[in-house]
């Protein structure tokens, strides 16, 4: 058994040095090897299975549901995943690894395996957590939709999508949550370019620090630093001032509401 505890110390080693000496190339042109690539999709797929395997599935497929899902999946999912018929936003297809084709997933993977990795992420994929934007009943709508999505063909997924825009009509928000809002930050990437109390981040102060923008007496120098000021800057920046380099990251009405909360507690 020594020698086998030699082999991994050096090749432990080994590992150190190409690292270290930035001999791996992490550029997205360069494909992962394939034993690299196989032994992440076997770890993430263990772990996916070991973390989800106490979660109890509902009942899935009501019609409501299924339609409540599609709505999610076209805000959410179709820009990366695509959809039958549907590329994937020219972005997605610059990932490495590429999102996976739900088509595929939904008829192997468990509606357990679905609603945990929905709703926790998945590390250097590019796959957010989305429990902080969608509650477990969205997210269990979603999963009831990815089931249904292997039997769709182009034409059935431009139908539901046509019924579900007419169909729609706009949810009701909920109360503004402060601790929501702390999270919500992570999701639209505010640590890039401020100092946030509370968020870990790269510290790039590309604008001012967020610290005791609770007690400023104005937003941005120009709006009176109210809840409903702030929640309109952060939805539309440019509106309120046309030369701020703050953009436009299409903050949802309710996620402005819970930033806002936080915001105004840093004082």
């Amino acid at each position: 058994m020594k020698w086998l505890a030699g082999i991994a110390a050096i090749s432990a080693a080994a590992a150190a040095v190409v690292i270290y000496a930035g001999l791996y190339d992490v550029s997205a042109t360069d494909q992962h090897l394939a034993p690299t690539y196989r032994l992440l999709d076997i770890a993430m797929k263990r772990a996916v299975r070991r973390r989800a395997s106490n979660i109890e599935v509902p009942e899935l497929g009501r019609p409501a549901q299924v339609q409540r899902g599609l709505a999610l999946y076209r805000s959410h999912c179709v820009q990366c995943h695509g959809a039958p018929g549907v590329a994937p936003e020219p972005f997605a297809l610059g990932l490495t690894p590429a999102p996976a084709n739900l088509a595929y997933t939904a008829r192997e993977w468990p509606a357990a395996d679905l609603f945990w990795v929905v709703k926790e992420g998945l590390k250097m994929t590019g796959m957010p957590a989305w429990k902080h934007r969608m509650d477990d009943d969205e997210i269990w709508a979603l999963v009831a939709f990815l089931q249904e999505l292997p039997r769709l063909s182009p034409a059935d997924y431009r139908s539901r999508e046509a019924q579900r825009v007419a169909a729609s009509a706009p949810a009701p928000l909920a109360a503004a949550d402060a601790g929501r809002g702390r999270m919500t930050l992570n999701q639209y990437a505010c640590v890039t370019c401020h100092a946030i109390p509370g968020v870990v981040g790269a510290n790039a102060p590309v604008g001012p620090p967020l610290a005791g923008i609770g007690a400023r007496g104005f937003i941005a120098g120009v709006l009176p630093n109210t809840s409903h000021n702030m929640v309109r800057w952060l939805r539309s920046p440019q509106s309120v001032d046309p030369l701020s380099a703050m953009p436009d990251l299409g903050v949802s009405e309710q996620d402005a509401r819970d930033i806002a909360a936080y915001l105004s507690t840093l004082k």
